[in-house]
């Protein structure tokens, strides 16, 4: 579980500084379209914008913060992990981000897009609930083999104890 937080967190994060900040696609309330709440045609519009990013990218913080104090609290308790099992937990949380956060603010409420500086981002849109789904794909796939591998290998160390 810390992982698919952090991966949320994470995930959140490079949403908000790669396409937010750098690249400049698109803002939390950017749409250009009839749901323009901000457009980013007026200083006060941006003005709103960053705010909007930045109450985006504190929520992204908490849910990373969350994560962390699962893992220090797991770890306390002992439990132990595999850097395959962590890494797929990471890209399901960061999939689930972009499936959610893709799904209602793009699709359903239409407040951004991936971008917002094209006239038909629905492609945009898409592709990134393609790479969502990829990464929770890939991430549940890790986690699965190495479940598995887990499972042969205490499998053979009983069958060595038994000899």
């Amino acid at each position: 579980m810390p992982g698919l937080f952090l991966g949320l967190g994470l995930g959140g994060f490079l949403d908000g500084i790669l396409l937010h900040q750098i690249l400049q696609w698109h803002h939390m309330g950017s749409d250009h379209g009839v749901h323009a709440s901000f457009p980013t045609t007026t200083v006060p519009s941006l003005e709103d914008n960053t705010l909007w990013d930045g109450l985006f990218h504190a929520a992204t913080w908490v849910i990373t913060l969350f994560g962390l104090y699962l893992l220090w609290a797991a770890l306390r308790n002992g439990t132990r992990a595999t850097s395959r099992s962590l890494t797929g937990l990471l890209l399901a949380g960061w999939g689930a981000f972009n499936l959610v956060e893709g799904s209602i603010n793009h699709l359903i409420l239409g407040i951004h897009h991936v971008r917002d500086d094209l006239g038909g981002p629905l492609s945009w849109d898409l592709g990134f609930l393609a790479f969502g789904a990829l990464l929770v794909t890939v991430g549940v796939a890790l986690v699965g083999t190495d479940r598995r591998r887990s499972r042969a290998v205490a499998g053979h160390a009983g069958v060595e104890e038994r000899r």
